[in-house]
């Protein structure tokens, strides 16, 4: 063939020529055109290559593309099946010949200018068909193979539509894989453990996977739709706290859901104040857009709020998930909320929740910087990203936008969009703005990566829709017994005192360990700090490193108020080093009860069992009970060594028998301690040096008694002297006095660790 013109003939067995229609021909073919790669000679097509049936023609022409580095499709037709002789020619053409066309919509307005790989190519192969003794069959009578384009290798050649197939077989262990809650990666390298083939060999790729998830999602959206409707309706009727509302489109079919359980609304009551509205995901099997509502609760544990499912992802969307958001919490916004860099949501928020901060989680902005500048700042890239991390966490919002100009101006980046658009969202995401708002730590890493580990277990949870959202509720459950085990554990373990300050002992009688970490990682650092009057109630604080500089801690002991430049009260809820480092040098030996906000505190957060019904109350009041007794037990058995040997005998049998009984009978295992409202008795608290402290509260406000420092025993085991110890029960009616002055516990014939194993 020349790179002209090639023109092909063929004349039939009885001496007719072929009509100009059955002829092949290609004019004008452009100089610059590439010639196809060779291959064996027993693929390439001929003229007068017979086939029994158009599909045989298509497989084989189908085969020689792919080996020379190009898809084909299926072009013109002559006749039509079932009318007349039906199809008796037939054209394959390169996937890229023909233009492509703009078709105007139903409602006249033209397509989008999508990219298209059609280029004009004229490669082809044309068969036409004949009956030779009334045995009907298909010949080649025309075939090019000059491509204007560069051909694909081997291993690109694959990715091509036309040669990413799935097989039934494979169709159905992927719809398999969708049913048990598997993610679209998950399934592709399962696949590619199971058929030997290296990590991205499959025939098939993960866009393929999702389109025929797609297709099924299709196929059974409108009764999938109906069966959540109707499982949401079942938990109403079963728990009437549960609550769910949702929107049908015009076409009657289901837009958006949202629900929440009863445990999620009582810990909105207490921990709502800072959320986390979480959009960035979506169901695989069913292409909806997933949002979860989220928390942290006073021991800095996740905690569920709410889940909706959107079929868009506009405004209109966010707008109706966070109006039925509101609707469920009694019309009570949070005071901040932390979302993904999302400007639709940025919009609905600031109509629905007027009064709510919000702000754009930095680590979605900064994912997104390797895109926007590496190419652009190249080798100055890594430079330029440490110096956007310190502007970020500048506490002055003086210093930020200075040292924003001087960063803007030192890297060129001035007409850049993405760095105009930074700085016009400023508010919103640097921290120099945001921390005179109360964010409950769910900005730093670590909580961050607590939240992200939550909803990756709700995101395997992916099987049928109408099962979702019980599985959902597994995943709270569990996620709430494993909080009020560690809670518990926390509970019955030392809180070691680490600096010795009254300060540090009247934060841990009061704080939850969480808190109580935070505070104290303060107090230790706060000798390091220097507090320098500078006016009456003003003082500065900095390090003892620096010259100059610190912040501006501002207190007024008569109105109990304290502040510091830093913000991180304001921010965290947790009193910064610099505030501690001037209560501490002028003689202030408990913190103001104001700046130990209640959400810290520790009282007891677990929830009840998302479909737990009104036996709550029941089982609180057994729990009291069994306190009740076990406080008279102690009373009546210490008088005698006769009554306390057979308590030991009878507490051990019982012991016994309440360890034999399964955790999940009656659902003991959903049942959380709770400490009676009028005592709070805290385990003994003891100094990294040894001396315990053992706090016992009638109240918050009463005072708190110190115990005597923590005596050791020989190793021999003798005991040199006794321990003395303060009532931390009802023995005598009274609470904090010392033990060898109580009237029982003062019985010289009872020693101390006689009462070891209570």
């Amino acid at each position: 063939m020349s790179e002209g013109t090639s023109v092909v003939m063929e004349s039939s067995e009885n001496g007719t020529d072929l009509s100009q229609d059955d002829i092949g021909t290609i004019e004008g073919t452009p100089d610059n055109t590439i010639l196809s790669r060779q291959t064996s000679v027993n693929l390439v097509p001929f003229i007068g290559q017979r086939f029994i049936s158009q599909e045989a023609a298509y497989e084989f022409y189908c085969s020689f593309a792919k080996q020379c580095g190009f898809s084909i499709r299926r072009h013109r037709t002559r006749g039509k099946d079932g009318v007349g002789r039906g199809v008796t020619r037939r054209d394959f053409a390169c996937h890229r010949g023909g233009y492509p066309q703009m078709k105007p919509s139903e409602d006249g307005k033209m397509q989008r200018n999508r990219k298209s790989s059609r280029c004009g190519c004229q490669a082809y192969m044309r068969i036409v068909k004949r009956a030779d003794f009334e045995v009907p069959e298909w010949r080649v009578t025309g075939f090019s193979n000059i491509h204007n384009h560069e051909l694909l290798k081997p291993q690109e050649v694959r990715l091509l539509p036309a040669y990413c197939t799935i097989s039934p077989d494979d169709k159905i262990r992927i719809c398999m894989f969708a049913k048990a809650g598997m993610s679209v990666r998950q399934m592709l390298r399962l696949l590619e453990l199971e058929k030997g083939v290296k990590l991205g060999c499959l025939p098939f790729t993960e866009i393929d996977v999702r389109n025929l998830l797609q297709s099924f999602r299709n196929v059974d959206k409108d009764s999938d739709s109906i069966d959540l409707i109707a499982v949401c309706k079942k938990l109403k009727d079963e728990n009437p706290n549960f609550k769910y509302d949702f929107k049908i489109d015009r076409h009657n079919r289901l837009e958006h859901i949202a629900w929440t359980y009863a445990s999620s609304v009582q810990l909105y009551e207490a921990f709502g104040d800072a959320m986390v509205f979480d959009t960035t995901h979506r169901l695989d099997a069913y292409d909806m857009l997933l949002g979860i509502w989220l928390g942290v609760d006073n021991h800095g544990m996740t905690c569920f709020f709410g889940c909706v499912l959107l079929q868009d992802e506009n405004m209109q969307s966010f707008s109706w998930a966070l109006k039925t958001f509101l609707g469920f919490m009694k019309r009570k916004a949070p005071q901040t909320i932390l979302t993904d860099h999302n400007m639709w949501l940025k919009e609905a928020i600031s109509i629905e929740m007027p009064e709510t901060k919000h702000a754009f989680c930095i680590w979605h902005i900064v994912a997104k910087f390797s895109d926007w500048f590496s190419v652009l700042l190249g080798s100055r890239y890594d430079d330029w990203k440490a110096e956007f991390y310190r502007l970020y966490n500048l506490e002055s919002v003086e210093d930020f936008e200075l040292g924003w100009r001087e960063m803007v101006n030192k890297y060129g980046l001035n007409a850049n969009k993405h760095i105009v658009s930074l700085f016009a969202l400023r508010t919103v995401w640097a921290l120099s703005f945001l921390r005179r708002y109360f964010f409950a730590g769910i900005m730093s890493t670590c909580q961050s990566e607590s939240i992200n580990a939550f909803i990756q277990r709700v995101l395997s949870a992916q099987s049928q829709l109408d099962r979702f959202v019980e599985q959902v509720a597994e995943i709270v459950d569990f996620n709430d017994r494993v909080g009020a085990k560690e809670k518990m554990q926390w509970k019955l373990q030392k809180m070691i005192l680490k600096t010795g300050s009254p300060i540090e002992s009247h934060a841990a009688t009061l704080l939850s360990p969480y808190a109580f970490g935070k505070l104290q990682d303060e107090l230790v650092l706060a000798p390091q700090y220097a507090s320098l009057p500078v006016d009456e109630g003003c003082f500065q604080v900095r390090h003892h490193t620096q010259m100059d500089g610190g912040c501006k801690v501002i207190w007024a002991p008569c109105q109990g108020h304290i502040s510091c430049s830093c913000h991180q009260f304001e921010f965290s809820g947790i009193l910064c080093r610099h505030v501690l480092r001037v209560l501490s040098t002028n003689n202030c030996f408990h913190i103001p009860d104001q700046y130990l906000p209640t959400r810290w505190r520790g009282v007891n957060s677990s929830s009840t069992n998302p479909f737990q019904t009104a036996t709550t109350r029941e089982h609180s009041d057994k729990i009291q009970l069994l306190e009740s007794m076990a406080s008279t037990l102690i009373t009546e058995s210490i008088e005698m060594e006769e009554r306390l040997d057979v308590a030991c005998e009878q507490i051990a049998i019982a012991l016994s028998r309440v360890k034999e009984l399964s955790r999940s009978t009656h659902g003991m295992n959903e049942i959380s301690y709770n400490c009676p409202s009028d005592s709070l008795i805290l385990p003994e608290v003891e100094d990294a040096d040894g001396i315990v402290r053992s706090f016992t509260i009638g109240h918050p406000h009463d005072s708190i008694t110190l115990g005597k420092i923590k005596e050791r025993r020989p190793k021999d085991g003798t005991e040199i002297t006794r321990k003395r110890r303060n009532c931390s029960g009802p023995c005598c009616g009274h609470f904090g006095h010392d033990g060898s002055a109580c009237s029982i516990m003062g019985d010289d014939d009872l020693h101390g660790d006689a009462l070891g194993y209570l």
